[in-house]
């Protein structure tokens, strides 16, 4: 029996994942305009408290708008090819409904890519990640407004047509899936008593669907060698025993997930929705042309978070036994163990997904989110020794292996967080993700110097041999 070579591929796209808002910092620095992120300090998943008396870590993040050189250089020792950042939408057009760009902040990104470039890595931008102006907000009630497709557009435009010689690979939204989880976030949504949330969470989808699609067609206009995705939340669901009920509780959390990948992926809405939209009075208004925009420009490629696995049931009693994740509270696996947050771990249900993924959509596949928050200490010796990542991180890329010999094409992984970044369900800085430490407190408080865990040179080794050493 021939034994299967479980390699990657060659050019595979190793590096790192951040998100403006959560590591730059600069908040009113350059003609930035206030963003959601910017407005409350308890984390970016929920409307303002504007009677929080905490410190906004957001708005300093660790200074990467003053130290990316620094920071750009670390990750170029590390061996990076690649490396997922998203665009200030304020930083461009402060309020969001400008006819002209805020042109330093277009310098900045100039400089930022540049020197992306110097160090031979290859910029992976997300267009809109967790953050969008408040002034679209206050005045336009965030993505429920139809409105927000044209303000988009026009930023998207403006922002492919600029960089067009120095980005190949863009994604469109962040998690656009998030947006039925935590709808500030995910939609600047923020609702009227009494009113149907559900059909403003699916109207304001829409509109970013087509909004996303437009963003397809406009990145394929301007540089037709470049590649743009979408983005979801991956989350695959187990049902908790064999009943059928508990089986069946399963597909449709993946469906709720997997649909808004359909709609971007296959370019319609799928048969399965219109029962759901029935069942729970949703009526989405669309115009005309949004069918034929949504068919015709599909994503080249999927990109895709992945944390954990779930689980579903339809006991009531067993349903309360609980843990949290990425955005979503879900049922209690007892075969696996928990992070320090009680998230699961669960490298296999990373081959699962991603072989769920391709046989649905024989698409290519990028990880652009991986990764294992922490408690991370300094040794006596100025050292840290945060060996619990790097097995978390090995056993995941082992199931890559695994998933790629199973015929998934899949283009690079980019793990999240490789420097320490504000967190951003609790805008903290205590729950860390990277290869390199940030000198950074909840209370705000650091000097912002940068150290290097011993997963720093164990992932440099990762990108050194593609994979071989673990």
């Amino acid at each position: 029996m021939t034994q299967m070579k479980k390699e990657f591929p060659e050019g595979f796209m190793w590096g790192g994942a951040v998100a403006a808002n959560q590591l730059e910092g600069a908040y009113r620095e350059g003609g930035k305009g206030l963003s959601t992120a910017d407005i409350h300090p308890n984390g970016i998943m929920f409307p303002p408290d504007e009677s929080s008396e905490r410190v906004n870590l957001y708005h300093d993040g660790i200074d990467f708008y003053h130290r990316y050189k620094e920071d750009l250089a670390l990750f170029g020792e590390m061996g990076f090819k690649c490396f997922r950042t998203s665009i200030a939408w304020t930083r461009i057009f402060p309020n969001g409904d400008e006819l002209e760009p805020n042109e330093e902040g277009l310098k900045f990104y100039d400089d930022l890519f540049d020197e992306m470039l110097k160090h031979k890595i290859e910029p992976v931008v997300t267009i809109s990640h967790y953050e969008m102006p408040v002034g679209l907000v206050k005045t336009y009630g965030g993505w429920r407004s139809r409105k927000l497709i044209e303000f988009y557009d026009r930023y998207a435009r403006t922002v492919m047509q600029r960089y067009k010689d120095k980005v190949k690979y863009w994604m469109t939204f962040n998690e656009i899936n998030v947006i039925l989880h935590a709808p500030y976030t995910g939609g600047g949504l923020v609702f009227e008593e009494g009113e149907n949330r559900k059909n403003v969470m699916f109207q304001a989808a829409h509109h970013q669907f087509i909004a996303s699609s437009l963003a397809v067609k406009a990145c394929h206009e301007i540089n037709p060698n470049a590649k743009i995705g979408c983005m979801i939340a991956a989350l695959t669901t187990y049902p908790l025993t064999p009943d059928p009920d508990d089986v069946w509780a399963a597909f449709e959390a993946d469906r709720k997930n997997l649909l808004f990948s359909d709609i971007q992926v296959r370019g319609y809405y799928p048969s399965y929705l219109k029962r759901h939209f029935i069942e729970n009075d949703i009526s989405i208004a669309m115009e005309p042309s949004d069918e034929t925009i949504l068919k015709q420009y599909t994503v080249d490629f999927i990109g895709l978070s992945y944390y954990m696995s779930s689980i579903a049931t339809t006991d009531v009693e067993k349903a309360k036994n609980t843990t949290p994740g990425n955005l979503h509270l879900g049922g209690r696996n007892p075969y696996l163990k928990l992070t320090e947050w009680g998230w699961h771990i669960d490298p296999k249900g990373l081959r699962i997904t991603l072989n769920q993924m391709y046989d649905r959509y024989q698409k290519p596949l990028f990880i652009v989110e991986n990764g294992f928050g922490a408690l991370d200490t300094i040794d006596e010796d100025g050292n840290i020794h945060d060996d619990a990542r790097i097995e978390f991180l090995s056993a995941h890329i082992v199931q890559m292996k695994e998933a790629i010999a199973d015929g998934v094409d899949l283009m690079g992984y980019t793990t999240w967080g490789p420097i320490d970044i504000v967190s951003a369900s609790k805008a903290e800085m205590k729950k860390r993700y990277g290869f390199i430490y940030v000198d950074r407190d909840d209370e705000g408080k650091g000097t912002f110097n940068r150290i290097k865990k011993k997963s720093f040179d164990w992932y440099k080794n990762v990108i050194a041999t593609n994979g071989e050493q673990l």
